[in-house]
């Protein structure tokens, strides 16, 4: 029997709110971005998550489509990664 890691629960916690954002568009945004990237996060990058979580998805969409500037506790690597958008699948497409 698999022993459960003690990501596990946080990873159920933070794909249930970036699965349910409020709009179809930040959903597939970053619940998108949570499915392709989690698996390789360090703790440090699961906090990064966590305070995007807490931030208005406008303002998470508008800094992902580069049309606001990204304030700098957002701003490096795993920004840089959302702002590809590479990551987004829309079912039925």
């Amino acid at each position: 029997m698999d022993t459960p890691s003690p990501n596990d629960h946080n990873d159920g916690r933070q794909r249930y709110r970036a699965w349910h954002r409020g709009t179809r568009e930040a959903d597939y945004m970053v619940g998108g971005f949570f499915d392709r990237y989690h698996a390789e996060w360090s703790d440090a990058d699961r906090a990064w998550f966590d305070r995007l979580l807490a931030c208005e998805d406008v303002d998470i969409m508008a800094w992902a489509m580069k049309m606001a500037p990204v304030p700098p506790e957002f701003d490096g690597p795993q920004m840089a990664a959302m702002q590809k958008l590479d990551y987004i699948e829309i079912p039925g497409t």
